[in-house]
């Protein structure tokens, strides 16, 4: 650095020229090749496109595809069609039962506008022109697996083969019988020792048959049945939006397996197969090779719902926003009484608001239209997750119509014009706003004397008290005793017994039986023969036994 300070130019680099020296033209020019050599490689080759093949000129299920449809069959090969009805879409099949769907529970009520996807039935032959959007399916096997009778079911010890159940349980000196019918199949009807018989071994019994959100599948069937083919009871573990309608997951059910339910705890069912079933005579479904597109359905939310402007829907939804929601559904959980909450809470409220956080947004819209129908109630919106129902202009109470007190303040509870429930906003009428069901329970504890309408409503402390007093002795008593009657005998020897307000008596009660006349014939001393008056509502019948003996 020394040397670099003492040079007169500190610029090293000064001297350089300022373009490269000339190249020696006797040297050979430099080759520009690299020093490894690329490998030549073939070019692709173009596979040739199709033209035979339709599979390749339709849509795919996730393309905007929309072809407006109306009732009836819009596609039909001799006896194989698809449907459009009440129902959704449903698959047609020669020889088959009944119409088959891919969701026997899970179908809305309001008639499909459109299809997404071409109307092909889902299942076989696998040469169908439609594109596959599924996975592989799975080599045919080459074991021969025999089919065993379950009225013949192999040897026990076996090698190789599985348990197969027989039939049953059957009363001392019956035995199996080929059904063809479903009640014949049943057979008799379960006892109840039988039925704890056959459920008691599956209660901590992790095999089970697990329903989710799109409920009882098509091909869920064929699973019943192969569950059956071992056990002659199966455990169903239901769980997400079916849950909601239990009465309807249990009838289809009944009507799709053709078994019987002896047993339902919450959202688990367990479904019996009946005394005379037999595996190999069974009802063979085909299965369905991939999921079908759901149809379109109308929309659930509208901007102006029935009976509402879209002003007053706007109103509602305002309203709603700072509304607190009556529960928290978790995920895949059980909502057995989802429908009875919502009806008590529109008792109250003209709005009620669901939270749905966390679950999946075909869920709580499942989740909306059956509310809807169950309920029934209107469908404002789903922001921010969360259900906001109306309970409509035709809304009516569950309780009776509340009773006339002796009360001046009046009790306003038909509300608004429009069923909200509000007060009235004069302030001179004095209404109290209340609900039919507290309604319902003030008048029943009038009439059993547990509680007291007031004639004076301007009283002063000491005064309240003192009426609170007396209303207490006299409530005590009413609810601890009970009307007496002295009894006089022909024979001179009488006896108390009790006489209920309802007249309701023992029809094979005998006193001959269980007290003897010489019990009763030392009496004469206590009370008078001709004693027959009854001791007043609200005082005790010992009261009145120690008056009579104070007397004599």
């Amino acid at each position: 650095m020394r040397i670099l300070a003492s040079l007169p130019d500190g610029n090293l680099f000064s001297s350089l020229p300022s373009t490269p020296p000339p190249r020696d033209p006797r040297l050979p020019p430099p080759s520009t090749s690299p020093p490894i050599p690329v490998p030549k490689y073939p070019p692709k080759e173009q596979k040739p496109k199709s033209k035979h093949n339709p599979a390749f000129k339709l849509p795919h299920r996730h393309t905007r595809y929309y072809k407006p449809v109306n009732p009836g069959v819009i596609a039909s090969d001799g006896d194989r069609g698809v449907t459009i009805g009440d129902s959704g879409v449903s698959y047609r099949l020669p020889g088959a039962p009944f119409e088959f769907q891919y969701s026997y529970t899970e179908t809305p009520q309001a008639k499909p506008l459109a299809i997404r996807e071409p109307a092909f039935l889902p299942f076989g032959p696998p040469t169908m022109p439609r594109p596959w959007t599924g996975k592989q399916p799975l080599k045919k096997s080459k074991k021969k697996i025999p089919l065993f009778d379950s009225f013949n079911p192999p040897p026990p010890g076996k090698k190789g083969v599985k348990h197969v159940e027989m039939p049953g349980p059957f009363p001392l000196g019956k035995y199996p019988q080929e059904g063809k019918t479903r009640e014949d199949i049943l057979g008799e009807p379960l006892k109840r020792w039988e039925i704890s018989m056959l459920v008691k071994p599956l209660l901590k019994d992790n095999r089970q048959v697990n329903l989710g959100r799109d409920g009882l599948t098509h091909n869920m069937l064929e699973l019943i049945h192969s569950h059956w083919k071992r056990r002659r009871v199966i455990k169903i573990k239901c769980k997400g939006v079916p849950t909601v309608d239990m009465d309807n997951v249990c009838r289809r059910l009944e009507e799709k397996t053709g078994g019987k339910i002896i047993f339902r705890v919450g959202g688990v069912v367990y479904l019996f197969r009946g005394r005379n079933y037999n595996y190999r005579t069974r009802p063979q479904y085909p299965l369905m090779l991939w999921k079908p597109a759901a149809p379109v359905y109308p929309k659930l939310i509208q901007e102006a719902p029935e009976g509402l402007t879209k002003h007053e829907a706007n109103e509602l939804r305002r309203k709603g926003k700072s509304l607190l929601p009556i529960c928290k559904l978790a995920k895949n959980g059980v909502y057995l009484t989802l429908v009875r909450d919502v009806r008590n809470a529109f008792e109250g409220s003209s709005l009620v608001k669901v939270n749905c956080k966390g679950m999946h947004a075909s869920d709580y819209k499942k989740l909306g239209a059956k509310l809807k129908e169950l309920v029934p109630c209107v469908l404002l919106s789903f922001d921010d997750e969360q259900i906001l129902m109306w309970r409509g202009k035709d809304w009516k109470s569950m309780y009776p119509e509340p009773p006339s007190f002796s009360n001046p303040v009046d009790l306003d509870i038909a509300g608004d014009a429009d069923g909200s429930g509000t007060p009235s906003d004069d302030p001179s009428q004095g209404t109290i706003r209340s609900s039919p069901k507290m309604i319902s329970l003030w008048k029943r504890a009038i009439e059993s004397t547990k509680a007291l309408v007031l004639d004076e409503i301007n009283l002063g402390p000491d005064d309240l008290l003192k009426k609170v007093e007396e209303f207490e002795g006299i409530s005590q008593a009413a609810e601890h005793s009970y009307p007496a009657l002295v009894l006089s005998r022909e024979d001179g020897a009488s006896g108390s017994m009790a006489e209920y307000e309802d007249g309701s008596q023992s029809e094979n009660y005998d006193e001959d039986e269980f007290y003897p006349e010489d019990d009763f014939n030392n009496d004469d001393e206590f009370y008078d023969s001709d004693s027959s008056d009854v001791v007043p509502l609200g005082s005790l019948p010992v009261d009145h036994i120690a008056e009579r003996l104070q007397r004599k």
